[in-house]
């Protein structure tokens, strides 16, 4: 199917300047399409019929970053205006409510669907809490769950069991054995060791490298890197790590490893065996995107736990849109990866014929394989996303145009 996919329809309002497509979020049954767009808008359409249902054009006061949906119905929406807002598809005509917590731009929502508690992020650095339980109109009970400096991007895994959160200057985070009940402050939470993710050439290596000067991404009272002395003292348990335990990695990155990178964009696969990273260089001049392995079982050396990750597959990607985060994603069976490329799309696969990633894992770090190249747009492609029930992707360009690819034969 995928095989035969084409450019199928673009969507787009001549009638309003809604500006660049940051986002774009299927509803879980597939229909609806949620665009969070540059000039305060949100946009709806049914993907099937490629109508457009509805325009929220102050959906906020700036920039919309970031969609969630809870359930079929109501989802959320985060902005540059600091602001967090629920929208219930019945009654659009208004917010649910608006939820005040961050002081800076919001960039990206999470929601545990155990617990029923909304997770969100922004250049604050700040991990916020919300309990959606408690819902008024005046907003939800909220909580500052973590704080990081130079925050990027926070996901949790498809079970909730970890989170992990990317920088500006590189570092990976992982809160292992998550506890969203928990606050945590700093020195509060036990550290284990910074390292470098191994690919799989080296990961029965002895060696391994500390943060790089540039800085840790974790407050600390003299705003220095972690100390050895604190990245040392102990923190496992017999069996595993403590609850909310947290790893500091410099993930592996190809032709990086003396310039350092920025860790733009962050998914997860959605049965929770890899993560995928679009990364690109401090001098802007290459993007990558990697795919890395999630590590359990016994410690690689006894004075430090496993190193979590293990890069497995990665592809140099079109440096074109600088300064722009390009978001991209798995496939809802995590077979395939859709990425931004230049003026259109790659579908990306683990090998030719798209198997799962637990049947092609690589012994070495592996290219990823191109299965087919979309291109629709007159301008850079800054996010896409797989529809969860159909055979459809969308793509939403820099000029404010959102395209949908499906099969033809």
């Amino acid at each position: 199917l995928y095989g035969a996919i084409q450019p199928a329809d673009s969507v787009s309002l001549s009638t309003r300047t809604h500006g660049a497509v940051f986002n774009l979020e299927y509803s879980p049954d597939g229909s609806v399409l949620t665009v969070a767009c540059e000039q305060t808008e949100v946009l709806l359409f049914d993907p099937i019929s490629s109508k457009h249902i509805k325009t929220l054009s102050e959906a906020h006061e700036d920039c919309v970053n970031n969609i969630r949906f809870l359930d079929n119905r109501l989802f959320a929406t985060c902005s540059d205006d600091t602001t967090i807002a629920l929208w219930d598809l019945r009654k659009l005509n208004t917010k649910v409510c608006t939820l005040h917590g961050h002081t800076s731009w919001v960039k990206n929502i999470e929601y545990d669907t155990n617990t029923r508690l909304l997770v969100t992020s922004g250049f604050d650095g700040n991990v916020i809490i919300w309990d959606t339980n408690r819902c008024t109109e005046d907003g939800c009970p909220h909580k500052k769950f973590f704080h990081t400096r130079f925050l990027m991007r926070m996901r949790l895994t498809p079970d909730c069991s970890k989170m992990l959160i990317s920088t500006s200057s590189g570092y990976l985070l992982i809160l292992h054995d998550l506890d969203l009940n928990k606050s945590l402050e700093v020195g509060s939470y036990p550290i284990l060791r910074a390292r470098r993710t191994t690919s799989s050439s080296d990961i029965t290596s002895s060696g391994s490298s500390g943060p790089r000067a540039v800085g840790s991404p974790c407050h600390q009272n003299n705003s220095g890197p972690l100390s050895e002395k604190t990245l040392s003292r102990p923190s496992q348990r017999e069996g595993g790590s403590p609850r909310n335990s947290l790893e500091v990695l410099t993930p592996e990155v190809p032709g990086e490893r003396d310039r350092g990178n920025c860790i733009t964009s962050l998914q997860l696969h959605p049965k929770g065996w890899a993560t995928l990273l679009r990364c690109s260089s401090n001098t802007d001049d290459q993007e990558w995107t990697c795919v890395y392995e999630f590590q359990e079982g016994a410690p690689v050396r006894p004075v430090s736990p496993r190193c979590s990750l293990r890069l497995t597959h990665c592809i140099e990607e079109a440096n074109v849109g600088r300064g722009y985060i390009k978001e991209l994603c798995f496939s809802p069976d995590g077979r395939m990866i859709s990425s931004p490329h230049g003026f259109g799309i790659r579908l990306l696969g683990f090998d030719a014929h798209c198997s799962e990633l637990v049947d092609c894992l690589p012994r070495e770090a592996s290219p990823l394989r191109e299965i087919r190249s979309l291109y629709s747009h007159n301008d850079v492609v800054l996010t896409t996303k797989f529809s969860p029930t159909h055979c459809q992707i969308a793509s939403g360009c820099l000029s404010g145009r959102v395209s949908l690819y499906q099969p033809k034969f």
